[in-house]
């Protein structure tokens, strides 16, 4: 590929090469696409055949549908990929589950992966972790950070919501930055420490970077204050009443709009993924799933109330 062995690409010459383990309907893919990275999912790996029906639809390319546990390192270096991305089962590590952690079936190919590093003879250059809040005390996350400093990777831990990016969705997530050496993290300080704070990212006074960003806020909530109205990121097409968003696409005021890069040629396609107002309405409390996208949707195309299911 022409790159020196341990170092990324430069980005003008050739893509990073990723890999997307547990890709779903594509929320990873889409993330590195807003990004404006210049990469290429070269494969995604997903069990479950309706979210891969959907990442298809988004992106024209379908997951690889086995059992992760089945791979291989050498199936691994035979992608040369440069970047994982990784969004794990979080069931095993929920307040309301049971908690069983890498005990978990759901927890076994995760495990695999991480075990599988070692062994590859071009192990990833980049790895990129999401997971739920209680993660970070899993022994699951204690046996992934010891793989990975064996492995001469420095790590970044990070516990972020939308809601510090001016999303208004309270929603904290665990994340995990690890770098091979002999790539580096801008600020060093930070290095194999658990953040609070995106600020880190962004500081650029060495000194100031670790200034309490290693404690939980303390009020989320506090935070909705200074974020964008929900409507900001509600993406519409309308020939009247348009706002412009935050991200630049038009957005309808009366909300009648249809949803971009929808119409009615795909509508019985799309069907198959609708879930029932009446199974959202039962779990929107625990799911944070706003009814409004419900009506929006039906509204416009005079359909029985109901919503595309993403998580």
């Amino acid at each position: 590929m022409g790159e020196k062995k341990g170092l990324l690409p430069k980005q003008e010459e050739e893509p990073w090469r990723v890999l997307e383990f547990y890709s779903g309907i594509g929320g990873m893919r889409y993330s590195l696409m807003k990004a404006g990275v210049n990469a290429k999912v070269v494969e995604a790996f997903d069990i479950n055949d309706k979210a891969n029906d959907v990442y298809e639809h988004n992106f024209g390319h379908r997951p690889y549908q086995g059992n992760i546990e089945t791979l291989t390192a050498a199936d691994l270096d035979n992608y040369g990929a440069h970047t994982w991305l990784l969004s794990p089962p979080c069931q095993p590590y929920t307040r309301q589950g049971l908690q069983k952690q890498s005990g978990d079936a759901r927890a076994f190919s995760f495990l695999k992966i991480l075990e599988l590093i070692p062994h590859t003879k071009q192990p990833p250059n980049m790895l990129f972790v999401e997971n739920v809040v209680g993660f970070e005390t899993s022994d699951t996350h204690a046996k992934m950070i010891e793989i990975l400093a064996s492995s001469e990777y420095t790590t970044q831990e990070f516990i972020l919501s939308p809601l510090q990016f001016g999303v208004p969705y309270s929603r904290p997530r665990y994340f995990c930055l690890a770098k091979r050496k002999p790539l580096s993290f801008q600020h060093e300080v930070c290095n194999n420490k658990l953040l609070w704070s995106p600020s880190p990212l962004f500081e650029h006074n060495e000194n100031n970077v670790m200034d309490g960003w290693d404690q939980p806020p303390a009020n989320w909530d506090t935070l909705i204050h200074s974020c964008e109205p929900v409507e900001r990121f509600l993406e519409f097409k309308s020939s009247s009443n348009q706002v412009t968003g935050a991200t630049g696409t038009d957005v309808s005021a009366d909300c009648s709009g249809a949803l971009e890069n929808i119409d009615e040629r795909n509508l019985n396609t799309m069907s198959q993924y609708i879930v029932p107002l009446s199974l959202i309405e039962r779990w929107e409390s625990a799911m944070g799933i706003l009814v409004i996208f419900a009506s929006l949707y039906f509204l416009h195309f005079k359909f029985t109330p109901s919503i595309l299911f993403v998580i």
